[in-house]
């Protein structure tokens, strides 16, 4: 497994992947119609405008196997004044789950958050039906710190829970990131 920085090179491949998580994952949050009908070229649109935008705002880390994209983490720095940066998507391909690509993926993100704005927490939300999320979050060792309202594309709402991680440093020694300098 190969872990790299995105690159505009890598908008279709991850717009795929992310639809394909929220086919599998978000059914019953969002609508039907959404994800069976544009949530690729929605997808596509939001990877266009985050792979092209100013990097010193955003990570985007991806993993690959064989030069195929095979998961992704998206970082938001400087998102909340009290929360830090926030882990907009974090997606593994499903016959790759629970092969160590999300806890790595995390790790990662965690480090740049470290090299990049070393006061700053981590943390991100997750949706209430997304058990399976919640239970990789807690082992991971994120902790639940509140609750909100989910605005799905496509419309609308569904109850979220934020996972927070005060110190990403702990993250990135557990989640096995680039060592800490």
């Amino acid at each position: 497994m190969h872990y790299r920085e995105a690159t505009a090179e890598d908008v279709d491949a991850i717009a795929h992947l992310h639809a394909d998580s929220w086919r599998r994952n978000y059914r019953g949050a969002f609508s039907d119609a959404f994800l069976d009908g544009p949530v690729v070229s929605e997808r596509r649109t939001v990877w266009t405008e985050r792979l092209t935008g100013p990097e010193s705002l955003r990570y985007t880390v991806v993993a690959e196997q064989n030069a195929v994209v095979v998961g992704f983490a998206h970082t938001v720095f400087d998102d909340d004044p009290t929360w830090g940066a926030l882990v907009d998507n974090l997606h593994v391909v499903h016959g790759l789950k629970r092969h160590g690509i999300g806890r790595r993926l995390m790790g990662e993100s965690a480090q740049a958050v470290v090299d990049q704005r070393p006061d700053s927490g981590l943390y991100l939300w997750v949706l209430q039906q997304n058990v399976a999320a919640q239970t990789f979050y807690e082992a991971i060792g994120g902790r639940r710190a509140g609750e909100g309202v989910s605005h799905p594309p496509g419309g609308g709402t569904a109850p979220k829970l934020r996972y927070a991680w005060p110190d990403p440093a702990a993250l990135v020694r557990s989640a096995g990131g680039a060592p800490a300098v």
